[in-house]
């Protein structure tokens, strides 16, 4: 009868060797727009995105930025530690994967031993001080019949996926920061050029004022509102200057550098505005990596309720022992001093005082978390990609508004110089018109670098930006 129930159970193990208490997995159902309200155009179904460039950045043109972030994907210490996590994901993913396959062990314990004098049963003729040594192999397989191993392997490999995912989401921050610190010392840069032009202007000015001062034409206080709109326009090149040093110091951290050993080149180009299709399919949304991981993590959650329900029923494994073992002297080979076992082992817990049950329920609201989690993802996705077209829009109506703005302030700055070198008003008209004027050009490199900074923000809200046509 026992070589029947041994091969009795050996067919019930490859029979069940399919089974899986997990239940089937869907994604979760979002609810999304049929388009974006920022933009015009359809909303297409999520699909898998296409492959994109992972250089996003490149969109902007600059040599500066690309060698900056190639240098941040080299040196940045919170993206080693990202991809250190990663490793360590996918290596326990692989201690899964080992418990389907048999483990064998080798174990050899040659000893020298001493018996107590009043160990029961022992014989008159038994020395107390003898040899025991002992050889063998083990083997113990577990044939996984309700799927507990193999549902773990896939929660195990669903966790490794969700943490490359976030090693591409931690990269993709990182980038995004350096890009958008990037773009703020450019606008810096630019600030500072149109101040200095300003001090230049008020330099000639002054000294306009000066002569005229002298020659009894200009009061001393018209002097002194030059002399104070020369220093006001010097301080505010001085907090530019202080602004942008704190940025390059903080792209310095970003791409691994000491701030001593680190400067920007403040001579480069205007960075380009990147053109936006006129529609983006909703499919952008795929490649966004914390969706990606948030998606991954469902299906983790949903496996781990296949390996609590598995511990409700019989735990089979196998097992078999092969070796030698001899006491005092003897040959570890001989047929005599061989030993072996082999036969399934059967554990089912009676009474756990309600483990099985707290562990069920664990697992089945841990997947409802991880779907939450995965719903909040997709609508913040949503509502970035939103907020940044929305942003870019209203930017550029008021960039044109600006320029109006520049031009006209402009015009009334050389009119009021005009008129007051003919004596036609006083100092205080061409004050006003020059500090105006400024700070409208001013204002319109504030609107240009938000723009600039409004495209980094959609480019990262849809995972990376667009495949172009």
């Amino acid at each position: 009868m026992r070589p029947r129930l041994e091969g009795l159970v050996l067919i019930m193990a490859i029979t069940l060797q399919g089974c899986s208490l997990a239940p089937t997995y869907h994604a979760p159902d979002v609810a999304l727009p049929e388009h974006y309200k920022e933009q015009a155009g359809p909303w297409h179904p999520a699909q898998p995105a296409t492959s994109l460039t992972t250089q996003w950045w490149q969109i902007f043109d600059d040599r500066q930025l690309n060698d900056l972030q190639r240098q941040l994907l080299k040196a940045n210490p919170d993206l080693a530690a990202a991809l250190a996590h990663y490793e360590a994901a996918q290596a326990y993913a692989s201690q899964l994967h080992a418990g389907l396959f048999p483990q064998v062990n080798a174990s050899v314990a040659p000893l020298r031993q001493r018996q107590s004098d009043r160990r029961p049963l022992r014989g008159d003729t038994l020395p107390s001080v003898y040899n025991s040594d002992t050889a063998g192999f083990s083997l113990s397989f577990d044939p996984d019949l309700w799927g507990k191993i193999r549902n773990q392997v896939a929660a195990g490999d669903a966790q490794a996926q969700a943490s490359a995912d976030d090693l591409a989401a931690a990269r993709l921050s990182l980038q995004r920061q350096l890009a958008t610190l990037y773009v703020q010392a450019r606008g810096l840069d630019a600030q500072r050029k149109i101040l200095k032009t300003s001090l230049d202007d008020y330099r000639q000015a002054l000294q306009l004022t000066r002569d005229r001062y002298e020659g009894k034409i200009a009061s001393e206080l018209d002097l002194t509102r030059a002399q104070s709109q020369l220093a006001e326009a010097q301080a505010q090149l001085d907090d530019v200057t202080a602004q942008s040093t704190l940025s390059e110091h903080a792209i310095a951290e970003l791409v691994g550098v000491l701030p001593s050993d680190f400067s920007l080149a403040h001579d480069a180009a205007p960075l380009k505005l990147p053109e936006i299709p006129q529609a983006l399919p909703g499919s952008l949304l795929q490649q966004r990596p914390d969706i990606a991981a948030a998606e991954r993590r469902v299906f983790a959650a949903n496996a781990n309720i296949g390996v609590a329900k598995a511990a409700w029923y019989p735990d089979f494994s196998l097992t078999g022992l092969l070796g030698g073992q001899t006491q005092g002297s003897g040959n570890l080979l001989a047929a005599a001093n061989r030993y072996w076992a082999l036969g399934p082992l059967v554990n089912l817990p009676i009474f756990d005082a309600g483990r099985r049950s707290a562990n069920e329920r664990q697992a089945r609201a841990e997947f409802e978390e991880a779907a939450a989690q995965y719903h909040s993802a997709v609508l913040k996705a949503v509502r970035e990609v939103e907020d940044n077209l929305g942003q870019l829009r209203d930017l550029q109506q008021e960039s044109q508004d600006q320029q109006a703005a520049v031009d006209a302030a402009q015009s009334a700055e050389r009119m009021a110089m005009s008129s007051y070198q003919a004596g036609a008003v006083n100092y205080l008209d061409v004050v006003t018109a020059q500090t105006t004027a400024l700070q409208a050009q001013r204002r319109l490199q504030e609107v240009d670098t938000s723009r600039l900074q409004a495209s980094v923000g959609l480019v990262v809200a849809l995972g990376g930006g667009w495949k172009k046509s």
